[in-house]
């Protein structure tokens, strides 16, 4: 497989802080990639390193073959870039946004790239709607496809659905599945752990560190243990308490929901678990295996990270 992105030991420093911690991952062409982790984990410095924004202290970058800062302008045309914060012109319409974009990039005869992504993006009907008066959803949709008028092989999103309401997140996935039919390279990162699922691969990344690089599914299977679920409204007390019996590696509450990891995978250990909630607060509790969740995995990551 081609790489479209390679990082090497990279290092970046602010000051006493180290943001990226030797970081080593490869992005192939063809695929779609999460960059995933909380704020401040240092997916945005990774971004705009690749974009070549920053500078790197240490280490080696490559994209698309070349070097993100000494060799720019071979990748001008070759990447487009939807950061945090896209700049979109409130005072131009969705038409003139799309036109705007296509003469930086010096597209010839952009007219018909227009019509295509305003179909694809469902934007026709507001095509003549100032930017400023889109909601937020469409603003990304927009943004998007000024992003992708000059037909770049490789995207670089940065949590691009941050803000955007469950509706708008799920049509902008459905844009992103089609461009990568079309064999468009997607480089995403977010904070969301299901968007993840929806990646070829993803790199769990925390305080710079890279824990681990994997398919979703791969990295659920590898998941130490067997997980539970508890339907119940646990107070933190309760929580410690489940977390102090014996057989069990970790409980972590998600909404009215706990996630008990066990030690052993066998089904005795899932009823002696059950057997010892009984007489306490939790008997009655309604247990069942389930998969584990990313967000599961991100968490063991961690706790084997710091040793726990």
């Amino acid at each position: 497989m081609t790489e479209a992105i390679v990082f090497r030991n990279v290092v970046k420093r602010y000051g006493a802080t180290v943001a990226l911690d030797r970081v080593t991952m490869d992005i192939y062409r063809g695929e779609m990639f999460g960059l995933i982790g909380p704020d401040g984990a240092g997916k945005t410095t990774a971004i705009r390193m690749m974009c070549g924004l920053l500078h790197a202290d240490g280490g080696e970058i490559r994209v698309m073959g070349a070097d993100p800062v000494r060799e720019h302008r071979r990748l001008t045309d070759r990447v487009g870039y939807l950061s945090q914060r896209f700049s979109l012109y409130g005072d131009l319409t969705i038409d003139e946004n799309i036109a705007f974009f296509a003469e930086i990039h010096g597209v010839p005869d952009y007219q018909a790239r227009r019509e295509q992504l305003l179909g694809m993006t469902q934007l026709t009907p507001f095509r003549k709607r100032l930017a400023d008066r889109l909601s937020g959803g469409m603003k990304q949709k927009l943004a998007l496809a000024c992003t992708l008028v000059h037909q770049p092989e490789l995207i670089i999103l940065d949590e691009p659905t941050t803000g955007v309401d469950p509706v708008s997140r799920r049509e902008f996935w459905k844009l992103l599945s089609e461009f990568l039919s079309e064999g468009i390279t997607i480089l995403m990162s977010t904070p969301y752990l299901d968007e993840a699922e929806r990646c070829t691969r993803v790199a769990l990344l925390h305080e710079g560190r890279i824990l681990a690089i994997d398919e979703p599914e791969r990295l659920r299977d590898l998941m130490p243990g067997r997980m539970l679920e508890m339907m119940t409204g646990a107070t933190p007390g309760l929580i410690d308490m489940v977390r102090r019996m014996p057989g069990v590696d970790d409980a972590q509450v998600f909404g009215e929901r706990v996630h008990v990891r066990l030690h052993d995978t066998a089904d005795e250990a899932v009823e002696r678990f059950i057997a010892a909630l009984q007489g306490t607060p939790l008997a009655g509790a309604a247990v069942r295996p389930v998969p584990p969740s990313l967000e599961d995995v991100f968490i063991a990551r961690l706790g084997e990270g710091s040793g726990q």
